[in-house]
């Protein structure tokens, strides 16, 4: 899946069934990760428009450009009575400044535990866990990585507050992840010397500067296994814009400081997204 294939589906939509009933941005966008969320945090919502007794696919394709590497993310996600979300997504992170690629697998699952995004005091609170399958394992072992294969589990909240910032809405998530990812899996979990989990933050706010218009911050902590290079967190600006229910663009400043040894890297997002 790519972004041919989905300017392909962009053009057929207007021939597809609605995607639920669901107001449009409050499934969010789709992380890097395949997950309803920011770019890079998930948030509580459950992916696409299906609310009750409904159902709905998300596609993506997305694309991370920083000074020394590249990620190419791509993936699905089925949304089930706002109360699951399944997906798969792949990504190939581009060594460009050394050579070579390493790529993975994820798969994932969200449950809606309680509360909801509007309409009920409580902030909406998910369940998610996320599978992760390197692919190129050899780099990653050769820096001390433990293993190829890893699971997160992470529990978020969010809450959308009405009338909040010059008369905006604001919404603001939390999510607290347990991870042994290296690099979020794309350097392998864990490492020779620690293989515990590590217990993560990650936030995101967002400005709704109209009803499909966000304009919102992230911060995503990361863990720091590896002795070859310090591992440190990343934080971004995005722009999300819903054109509709069936298609949204989400664009970002990216700031994902030192990987691997390399200077810091600033860059861009850039996702694309058809829901139906």
């Amino acid at each position: 899946m790519n972004l041919r294939l989905l300017l392909i589906i962009f053009f057929c939509l207007p021939t597809l069934a609605s995607a639920g009933s669901k107001i449009i941005a409050t499934g969010g966008a789709t992380t890097v990760e395949g997950n309803a969320g920011g770019g890079i945090v998930p948030w509580a919502v459950i992916n696409g428009y299906a609310s009750s007794d409904e159902w709905s696919v998300t596609t993506f394709a997305g694309r991370v450009g920083v000074n020394d590497f590249s990620l190419n993310s791509a993936g699905i996600a089925l949304s089930l009575d706002n109360t699951w979300e399944l997906s798969y997504a792949r990504q190939r992170f581009a060594l460009e400044s050394i050579g070579g690629s390493l790529s993975q697998d994820i798969f994932s699952v969200k449950y809606h535990l309680a509360g909801e995004l509007l309409y009920t005091a409580m902030p909406q609170i998910s369940l998610g866990i996320q599978h992760k399958r390197n692919l190129d394992f050899a780099l990653p072992q050769a820096v001390g990585a433990r293993s190829a294969n890893g699971t997160d589990f992470y529990l978020a909240a969010s809450k959308l507050l009405f009338n909040q910032v010059a008369g905006r809405n604001l919404l603001l998530n939390g999510t607290l992840r347990a991870s042994k990812a290296n690099q979020t899996g794309l350097l392998g979990f864990g490492s020779s010397n620690d293989n515990s989990y590590q217990l993560l933050f990650e936030g995101s706010a967002a400005v709704l500067l109209n009803y499909n218009l966000a304009l919102g911050i992230e911060y995503k902590q990361k863990p720091d296994n590896l002795a070859f290079a310090a591992e440190q967190h990343w934080r971004d600006i995005f722009i999300a814009w819903f054109i509709n229910k069936n298609v949204s663009v989400t664009g970002a400043y990216v700031d994902l400081g030192n990987i691997a040894g390399q200077g810091s890297q600033t860059g861009y997002y850039l996702a694309l997204e058809a829901t139906w």
